[in-house]
């Protein structure tokens, strides 16, 4: 679906209402970049505006270890607990089913085959959490006003592309860094 120019114009006055201007340059660059080192810096920045009280770091395996557990845990727990129309209990159980194949591709190590159904998954968990909400157009602006933290969240999941071809370590820290919001809200 296209964007308007109109459309754009409101987006970024949303954002800019809502993050700081270091924020949204971190997420214009870590598009962009091709330097891991530059990347894990955006995405610090990136990650401070999540409200939590420490950041990730990038290079520790052990904390990377216990992320992914974390996320996986937190996630199913949450998938597990939300109620949804009928209509939608194959698709939690379709979420549930390709969050164990994430898991599975995350803990050996197959960041850039994990990236493109991180970003379904989380789409659909986020559906079954707010229906229909979340497909419209306004739901960046309904994140922000209900929880300021979720609509950063929500506004850097939107900001990626639903697939890319970017090299496994760039697909790393920007999987972790949506499974660090996740693991710790």
């Amino acid at each position: 679906m296209a964007t308007t120019k109109e459309e754009k114009t409101n987006l970024n006055t949303l954002t800019e209402a809502f993050l700081e201007k270091e924020v949204l340059d971190a997420g214009v660059n870590i598009l962009k970049e091709t330097d891991v080192e530059k990347i894990k810096s955006d995405a610090d920045a990136i990650s401070k505006a999540f409200g939590t009280d420490s950041s990730f770091s990038f290079s520790d395996t052990t904390a990377e270890s216990k992320l992914v557990e974390s996320f996986n845990s937190n996630l199913t727990l949450l998938i597990q607990k939300t109620w949804v129309e009928s209509s939608d209990a194959g698709l939690k159980e379709q979420v549930l089913y390709q969050l164990e194949q994430f898991n599975t591709l995350a803990k050996s190590g197959e960041w850039d085959k994990s990236y493109a159904p991180f970003i379904k998954i989380i789409y659909d968990a986020v559906y079954l959490m707010f229906g229909s909400q979340a497909k419209k157009d306004d739901f960046l602006e309904y994140a922000f006003r209900v929880d300021p933290e979720f609509g950063t969240f929500w506004w850097y999941l939107h900001m990626l592309p639903q697939e890319c071809d970017w090299p496994a370590e760039k697909c790393r820290v920007l999987v972790l860094l949506g499974m660090y919001f996740l693991a710790n809200y």
